[in-house]
């Protein structure tokens, strides 16, 4: 089976880039984003590359080349529907905030709203990939809203999880160690995975390429972002006990990743992770697992959450008391909020919960990121606490220039990786704050000699 024509649902961070890939990687396959949020497709449309709606490295290029070629962006849903032959869903499945599961299980209103738009927008065969992370089974309950068309159309359903970090999702995508396919194993189903696999076999060797039945695919998913996350919360709670022995987490962390069957990725001491998946993911597994009466499991799994919003918290209380036990009507610097570098990207970031946490004690703070804007900061915020608008936007403000973000302030808190923050002249950020002036490195990434050299009082996670 050959595929001519692909439409994906849902124009955000996983649909845009992914799509975007596929068509630059294959020319001869008319690619179409949709999207309900018009303003989100326009600014997809936009000549100017820099207002892309999501920032990636890499992004502007890809779309550069195949944008008016074979890939398109419209929010003509239900014609694109129609004339696609490979149908993916890249829709948003948040965790559920009402009901049965309430901040655990994933809301898949979104997920049956696409599939109840295909199944009766559909007139001929469709192969529906479930891109969006989904609970397992899940697509059980599309083929079953699918089936119920009556007009005869066939719909064979793959789960192809994406795999994507933030920041790096192009380099993901055009030099994924792995691609996920998983489909129904009879004739019909192994018919459709191949026609995907002939997709990303025009730039990926096949041996990359894993082929599954469709449950191990959606469990997989939420597997590896379980795994990852769990090692941040690991090394995050050695983190606590080296400032309370006098060990270096850095030093430490470096030990135990030099042992091959250990290594040493995502082993850096944080103020914990954010993101979109892992929380969401991890969430969504503890409620599988309670679901399931397999509470054992669930409690394991749930503890790596306790363990991010314990850091989270820990790195709030460590400002307040160090600066003397008060922050009320203190500046406080942040420079970050997005949840890493490289990214626009804010859900569940650190910089939420911990400028949250400074405001209940009444801190006044100043935030700097070189990527997020002003009302998502805002937004953020306002969907947390219970501020008013006008309440937050009197203690927090947003600045565009790291200078000013950090002139007059008591601290500095690096909430985010970014490179740039360790190009600062950070003699002319010392001579403009108050005395004795702290920095209070989340991320790990300055060096600590020279700022002490300098005069700064530096806090970093993981050290004495």
């Amino acid at each position: 089976m050959k595929i001519k024509k692909i439409c994906c649902i849902g124009a955000g961070y996983v649909g845009g880039p992914t799509m975007s890939v596929i068509a630059d990687k294959n020319p001869g396959i008319q690619v179409t984003v949709v999207d309900i949020n018009e303003a989100r497709i326009k600014a997809w449309n936009s000549e100017n590359l820099d207002e892309l709606p999501v920032y990636e490295p890499g992004l502007s290029e890809v779309v550069a080349r195949a944008r008016g070629r074979n890939l398109f962006f419209s929010t003509e849903i239900e014609k694109n529907i129609d004339e696609a032959e490979m149908i993916f869903i890249s829709v948003n499945t948040p965790t559920k905030t009402y009901g049965k599961g309430k901040n655990m299980a994933a809301d898949l209103k979104y997920v049956e709203l696409c599939a109840r738009q295909i199944a009766n927008v559909a007139t001929s065969d469709k192969i529906v990939v479930e891109k969006s992370t989904l609970p397992v089974r899940t697509a059980q309950a599309i083929k079953t809203i699918l089936d119920q068309t009556g007009n005869g159309v066939k719909f064979q359903i793959l789960s192809n999880p994406e795999f994507l970090a933030e920041g790096t999702a192009i380099q993901d995508l055009e030099q994924a160690d792995r691609v996920l396919i998983g489909g129904e194993q009879s004739a019909e189903g192994k018919q459709a995975i191949q026609a995907l696999v002939d997709i990303y076999a025009a730039w990926l060797p096949q041996e990359n390429i894993l082929t599954t039945n469709v449950w191990s695919s959606e469990l997989s998913k939420l597997t590896a972002n379980a795994f990852l996350a769990q090692r941040v919360s690991s090394i995050n709670a050695i983190s606590e006990l080296c400032e309370a022995t006098g060990a270096d987490v850095s030093e430490v962390a470096k030990a135990i990743g030099m042992d091959s069957r250990i290594g040493p990725k995502f082993l850096k001491a944080s103020v914990g992770f954010g993101g979109s998946c892992f929380q969401k993911d991890i969430l969504n597994l503890v409620y599988i697992a309670k679901s399931l009466g397999l509470d054992n499991v669930a409690d394991y799994w749930e503890q790596v959450i306790i363990m991010n919003d314990h850091q989270k918290r820990r790195f709030a209380e460590n400002i307040v008391s160090t600066l003397f036990n008060t922050v009320s009507g203190k500046k406080i610097a942040f420079l970050g909020w997005a949840f890493k570098k490289d990214t626009n990207d804010t859900r569940e970031s650190a910089a939420i919960y911990v400028a949250d946490l400074l405001l209940e004690e009444q801190a006044e703070i100043q935030v700097y990121d070189p990527k997020v804007k002003p009302h998502q900061i805002y937004t953020d915020l306002n969907a947390l606490n219970t501020r008013t608008e006008e309440e937050n936007k009197a203690q927090l403000q947003v600045v565009n220039n790291p200078y000013e973000a950090c002139k007059d302030a008591h601290a500095i808190a690096v909430l985010t990786e970014w490179d740039e923050f360790t190009t600062y002249d950070w003699k002319r950020i010392y001579d403009t704050m108050k005395k004795p002036a702290f920095v209070f490195d989340g991320r790990k990434i300055l060096k600590e000699e020279e700022l002490k050299a300098i005069g700064f009082e530096y806090y970093a996670i993981g050290k004495a």
